[in-house]
């Protein structure tokens, strides 16, 4: 095999790293294009997904019932990926990554989000995402004293 093949073979190799974070790369791209269907089939069953809201502590199911409505009259959302940095977890299998994320809104600005990935036979898939604003520090006083202002109910959704 020449050097040129080699160094060819190397580069197309998928790493774990890669593999998740195009995973969430996809995630975003059925975002911004409403499709349900498809957006839902990139978590586990078994998947959390954790908005901005202290209420939103949602099974993927509980998402799916908030968020189809959305998707079904063509409404999705967009956050554009800024940066990302992707971690293999210390295991064996190289089986479960963790990420996070800054992502640019129209909306909210610059947010944050999280997650987990798990490889499963069907490829990896997402089993938690959590959504946050990006709070700078030099307003977190005045942003947590309004949050303080409307507290969440006492027993967030399970």
């Amino acid at each position: 095999m020449s050097f040129l093949a080699l160094s060819l073979a190397i580069v197309l190799q998928s790493t774990p790293e890669a593999e998740a974070s195009a995973v969430v790369d996809r995630l975003h791209e059925l975002a911004t294009a409403a499709d349900g269907p498809a957006y839902f089939d990139l978590f586990t069953p078994d998947a959390r997904f954790v908005g901005t809201d202290a209420t939103e502590r949602w099974s993927v199911e509980q998402f799916r019932a908030y968020a189809m409505p959305y998707f079904s009259q063509g409404r999705g959302w967009t956050y554009h990926p800024r940066e990302r940095v992707v971690t293999v977890l210390d295991l064996p299998c190289q089986c479960v990554v963790s990420f996070d994320e800054l992502l640019d809104n129209d909306a909210y600005g610059v947010t944050r989000g999280s997650g987990v990935l798990v490889r499963t036979d069907g490829g990896w898939k997402i089993q938690q995402y959590v959504l946050s604003y990006a709070v700078p520090n030099d307003v977190a006083k005045d942003v947590t004293a309004l949050i303080r202002a409307h507290p969440a109910p006492a027993d967030p959704a399970p």
